[in-house]
Protein backbone atom coordinates (compact mmCIF):
# COMPACT_ATOMS: atom_id res chain seq x y z
CA UNK A 1 0.00 0.00 0.00
CA UNK A 2 1.53 3.34 -1.08
CA UNK A 3 -1.41 5.67 -0.46
CA UNK A 4 -1.50 6.99 3.09
CA UNK A 5 -4.20 5.58 5.33
CA UNK A 6 -6.65 8.33 6.22
CA UNK A 7 -7.69 8.87 9.84
CA UNK A 8 -11.09 10.59 9.99
CA UNK A 9 -12.95 11.97 12.99
CA UNK A 10 -16.74 11.82 12.62
CA UNK A 11 -18.90 14.58 14.00
CA UNK A 12 -22.56 13.67 14.48
CA UNK A 13 -24.33 17.02 14.38
CA UNK A 14 -27.77 17.68 15.84
CA UNK A 15 -29.18 21.21 15.68
CA UNK A 16 -25.70 22.67 15.29
CA UNK A 17 -24.00 20.72 18.11
CA UNK A 18 -21.81 17.63 18.04
CA UNK A 19 -23.38 14.70 19.89
CA UNK A 20 -22.46 11.07 20.50
CA UNK A 21 -24.17 8.00 21.92
CA UNK A 22 -23.87 4.22 21.91
CA UNK A 23 -25.65 2.38 19.09
CA UNK A 24 -27.19 5.75 18.17
CA UNK A 25 -28.96 6.14 21.54
CA UNK A 26 -28.11 7.76 24.89
CA UNK A 27 -27.03 10.88 23.03
CA UNK A 28 -24.91 13.46 24.86
CA UNK A 29 -23.38 16.80 23.84
CA UNK A 30 -19.76 16.79 22.67
CA UNK A 31 -19.20 20.40 21.65
CA UNK A 32 -19.23 22.97 18.86
CA UNK A 33 -18.61 21.37 15.45
CA UNK A 34 -16.49 24.19 14.05
CA UNK A 35 -14.24 24.28 17.12
CA UNK A 36 -13.86 20.51 17.07
CA UNK A 37 -13.18 20.48 13.34
CA UNK A 38 -10.42 23.08 13.72
CA UNK A 39 -8.89 21.13 16.59
CA UNK A 40 -8.91 17.89 14.62
CA UNK A 41 -7.37 19.55 11.57
CA UNK A 42 -4.57 20.91 13.76
CA UNK A 43 -4.16 17.46 15.33
CA UNK A 44 -3.52 15.85 11.93
CA UNK A 45 -6.93 14.59 10.80
CA UNK A 46 -6.81 13.74 7.10
CA UNK A 47 -10.50 14.40 6.51
CA UNK A 48 -13.65 15.14 8.49
CA UNK A 49 -17.12 13.64 8.28
CA UNK A 50 -20.19 15.57 9.43
CA UNK A 51 -23.42 13.61 9.78
CA UNK A 52 -26.64 15.51 10.44
CA UNK A 53 -28.26 12.81 12.55
CA UNK A 54 -31.71 14.38 12.72
CA UNK A 55 -31.74 15.94 9.25
CA UNK A 56 -35.25 17.27 9.57
CA UNK A 57 -36.04 20.00 7.07
CA UNK A 58 -36.03 22.56 9.86
CA UNK A 59 -32.42 21.79 10.74
CA UNK A 60 -31.05 21.87 7.20
CA UNK A 61 -30.13 25.54 7.22
CA UNK A 62 -28.26 24.97 10.48
CA UNK A 63 -26.25 22.26 8.74
CA UNK A 64 -25.40 24.48 5.77
CA UNK A 65 -24.25 27.20 8.14
CA UNK A 66 -22.06 24.76 10.09
CA UNK A 67 -20.54 23.53 6.82
CA UNK A 68 -19.88 27.09 5.66
CA UNK A 69 -18.24 28.07 8.94
CA UNK A 70 -16.13 24.92 8.97
CA UNK A 71 -14.99 25.27 5.36
CA UNK A 72 -13.84 28.83 6.09
CA UNK A 73 -11.54 27.62 8.87
CA UNK A 74 -10.55 24.07 7.99
CA UNK A 75 -8.68 23.09 4.85
CA UNK A 76 -8.91 19.31 4.82
CA UNK A 77 -11.60 17.40 2.89
CA UNK A 78 -15.05 17.51 4.44
CA UNK A 79 -17.79 14.95 3.80
CA UNK A 80 -21.31 15.88 4.86
CA UNK A 81 -24.28 13.54 5.04
CA UNK A 82 -27.70 13.19 6.59
CA UNK A 83 -30.99 14.03 4.98
CA UNK A 84 -29.55 14.20 1.45
CA UNK A 85 -32.38 13.34 -0.91
CA UNK A 86 -31.65 14.94 -4.27
CA UNK A 87 -29.01 16.29 -6.64
CA UNK A 88 -30.09 19.74 -5.42
CA UNK A 89 -29.06 18.74 -1.87
CA UNK A 90 -25.67 17.63 -3.20
CA UNK A 91 -25.33 20.98 -4.96
CA UNK A 92 -26.20 23.05 -1.89
CA UNK A 93 -23.79 21.17 0.36
CA UNK A 94 -20.95 21.35 -2.15
CA UNK A 95 -21.58 25.08 -2.63
CA UNK A 96 -21.56 25.51 1.16
CA UNK A 97 -18.07 24.04 1.28
CA UNK A 98 -18.39 20.25 1.46
CA UNK A 99 -15.92 18.31 -0.69
CA UNK A 100 -17.98 15.12 -0.69
CA UNK A 101 -21.58 14.28 0.13
CA UNK A 102 -22.79 11.20 1.95
CA UNK A 103 -26.08 9.60 1.02
CA UNK A 104 -27.84 6.64 2.57
CA UNK A 105 -31.62 6.26 2.81
CA UNK A 106 -32.43 8.25 -0.33
CA UNK A 107 -30.15 6.04 -2.42
CA UNK A 108 -31.85 2.93 -1.08
CA UNK A 109 -35.23 4.35 -2.09
CA UNK A 110 -34.02 5.62 -5.45
CA UNK A 111 -30.67 4.13 -6.48
CA UNK A 112 -30.49 6.23 -9.65
CA UNK A 113 -29.69 9.21 -7.40
CA UNK A 114 -26.14 7.81 -7.25
CA UNK A 115 -25.87 7.94 -11.04
CA UNK A 116 -27.38 11.42 -11.27
CA UNK A 117 -25.02 12.79 -8.62
CA UNK A 118 -21.90 11.12 -10.01
CA UNK A 119 -22.63 12.36 -13.53
CA UNK A 120 -23.24 15.88 -12.27
CA UNK A 121 -20.42 16.25 -9.76
CA UNK A 122 -18.11 13.28 -10.34
CA UNK A 123 -18.13 9.98 -8.49
CA UNK A 124 -15.39 11.23 -6.14
CA UNK A 125 -18.04 13.47 -4.54
CA UNK A 126 -20.52 10.63 -3.96
CA UNK A 127 -20.06 8.72 -0.70
CA UNK A 128 -22.49 5.89 -0.05
CA UNK A 129 -23.05 5.50 3.68
CA UNK A 130 -23.96 1.89 4.47
CA UNK A 131 -25.34 1.13 7.92
CA UNK A 132 -25.17 -2.63 8.22
CA UNK A 133 -25.61 -5.38 10.77
CA UNK A 134 -25.41 -9.13 10.85
CA UNK A 135 -28.47 -11.00 9.61
CA UNK A 136 -29.05 -14.67 8.92
CA UNK A 137 -31.79 -13.70 6.48
CA UNK A 138 -29.39 -12.34 3.83
CA UNK A 139 -27.06 -14.47 1.68
CA UNK A 140 -23.93 -12.62 2.79
CA UNK A 141 -24.91 -12.66 6.45
CA UNK A 142 -25.14 -8.86 6.50
CA UNK A 143 -28.16 -6.63 5.89
CA UNK A 144 -28.54 -2.94 5.14
CA UNK A 145 -30.39 -0.89 7.76
CA UNK A 146 -31.88 2.59 8.03
CA UNK A 147 -33.01 4.83 10.90
CA UNK A 148 -29.77 4.47 12.85
CA UNK A 149 -29.69 0.71 12.48
CA UNK A 150 -33.17 0.19 13.88
CA UNK A 151 -34.94 -0.76 10.65
CA UNK A 152 -34.02 -3.35 8.05
CA UNK A 153 -33.93 -2.14 4.46
CA UNK A 154 -34.45 -5.71 3.21
CA UNK A 155 -31.21 -5.58 1.22
CA UNK A 156 -28.15 -7.79 1.30
CA UNK A 157 -25.21 -5.55 2.14
CA UNK A 158 -22.78 -6.96 -0.40
CA UNK A 159 -25.34 -6.95 -3.21
CA UNK A 160 -26.22 -3.34 -2.39
CA UNK A 161 -22.59 -2.21 -2.32
CA UNK A 162 -21.89 -3.92 -5.63
CA UNK A 163 -24.95 -2.28 -7.21
CA UNK A 164 -24.18 1.15 -5.75
CA UNK A 165 -20.59 1.17 -7.00
CA UNK A 166 -21.86 0.21 -10.44
CA UNK A 167 -24.26 3.15 -10.32
CA UNK A 168 -21.60 5.68 -9.47
CA UNK A 169 -20.79 5.64 -5.74
CA UNK A 170 -17.14 6.66 -5.47
CA UNK A 171 -16.53 5.71 -1.83
CA UNK A 172 -18.18 3.54 0.81
CA UNK A 173 -18.62 4.70 4.39
CA UNK A 174 -19.13 1.33 6.04
CA UNK A 175 -20.84 1.59 9.42
CA UNK A 176 -21.06 -1.55 11.52
CA UNK A 177 -24.19 -1.10 13.60
CA UNK A 178 -23.24 -4.12 15.71
CA UNK A 179 -19.93 -2.50 16.67
CA UNK A 180 -21.00 1.16 16.83
CA UNK A 181 -20.08 2.75 20.14
CA UNK A 182 -19.03 -0.54 21.71
CA UNK A 183 -15.27 0.16 21.57
CA UNK A 184 -14.72 -3.55 20.99
CA UNK A 185 -12.86 -3.13 17.70
CA UNK A 186 -13.86 -2.81 14.05
CA UNK A 187 -15.81 -5.61 12.36
CA UNK A 188 -12.96 -7.00 10.25
CA UNK A 189 -15.09 -9.77 8.78
CA UNK A 190 -17.51 -7.16 7.43
CA UNK A 191 -14.69 -5.04 6.02
CA UNK A 192 -13.13 -8.04 4.28
CA UNK A 193 -16.46 -9.03 2.76
CA UNK A 194 -17.14 -5.56 1.37
CA UNK A 195 -13.56 -5.21 0.13
CA UNK A 196 -14.12 -8.31 -2.00
CA UNK A 197 -17.01 -6.69 -3.91
CA UNK A 198 -16.00 -3.00 -4.01
CA UNK A 199 -13.19 -1.47 -6.05
CA UNK A 200 -13.62 1.99 -4.50
CA UNK A 201 -12.19 3.31 -1.22
CA UNK A 202 -13.76 2.03 1.99
CA UNK A 203 -13.99 4.07 5.19
CA UNK A 204 -14.38 1.70 8.14
CA UNK A 205 -16.62 2.96 10.95
CA UNK A 206 -17.87 1.52 14.21
CA UNK A 207 -16.09 -0.09 17.12
CA UNK A 208 -12.88 1.88 17.68
CA UNK A 209 -11.89 1.62 21.32
CA UNK A 210 -8.09 1.90 21.41
CA UNK A 211 -5.30 2.84 18.98
CA UNK A 212 -4.49 -0.82 18.35
CA UNK A 213 -7.96 -1.38 16.86
CA UNK A 214 -7.24 0.59 13.69
CA UNK A 215 -4.51 -1.45 11.98
CA UNK A 216 -6.66 -4.63 11.79
CA UNK A 217 -9.32 -2.62 9.92
CA UNK A 218 -6.74 -1.51 7.38
CA UNK A 219 -5.39 -5.04 7.10
CA UNK A 220 -8.95 -6.19 6.33
CA UNK A 221 -9.18 -3.77 3.43
CA UNK A 222 -10.14 -0.32 4.73
CA UNK A 223 -8.53 2.68 3.02
CA UNK A 224 -9.56 4.99 5.85
CA UNK A 225 -10.59 4.56 9.46
CA UNK A 226 -13.20 6.66 11.24
CA UNK A 227 -14.01 7.22 14.90
CA UNK A 228 -16.02 9.65 16.97
CA UNK A 229 -16.40 9.43 20.74
CA UNK A 230 -12.85 8.23 21.46
CA UNK A 231 -11.56 11.43 19.86
CA UNK A 232 -14.28 13.75 21.20
CA UNK A 233 -13.69 12.74 24.81
CA UNK A 234 -9.89 12.64 24.58
CA UNK A 235 -9.45 8.92 25.19
CA UNK A 236 -6.63 9.00 22.66
CA UNK A 237 -5.51 11.23 19.82
CA UNK A 238 -5.26 11.10 16.06
CA UNK A 239 -1.48 11.07 16.51
CA UNK A 240 -1.81 7.94 18.69
CA UNK A 241 -3.73 6.20 15.90
CA UNK A 242 -1.22 7.23 13.25
CA UNK A 243 1.66 6.00 15.39
CA UNK A 244 -0.01 2.59 15.73
CA UNK A 245 -0.64 2.45 11.98
CA UNK A 246 2.94 3.41 11.22
CA UNK A 247 4.23 0.79 13.65
CA UNK A 248 2.10 -1.75 11.78
CA UNK A 249 3.77 -0.74 8.52
CA UNK A 250 1.09 1.48 7.00
CA UNK A 251 1.91 4.89 5.50
CA UNK A 252 0.30 7.86 7.23
CA UNK A 253 0.46 11.62 6.88
CA UNK A 254 1.92 13.33 9.92
CA UNK A 255 0.61 16.58 11.35
CA UNK A 256 2.55 19.64 10.17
Amino acid sequence: MTVAVRVIPCLDVDAGRVVKGVNFVDIRDAGDPVELAAKYAADGADELVFLDITASSGDRETTYEVVRRTAEQVFIPLTVGGGVRSVADFDRLLRAGADKVGVNTAAIGRPELLTEASRTFGSQCVVLSVDTRRSAEQPSGFEVTTHGGRRSAGLDTLAWVRQAVGLGAGEILLNSMDADGTKAGFDVELIEAVRDVADVPIIASGGAGRPADFAPAVRAGADAVLAASVFHYGEFSIADVKEELAQAGYPVRRAA
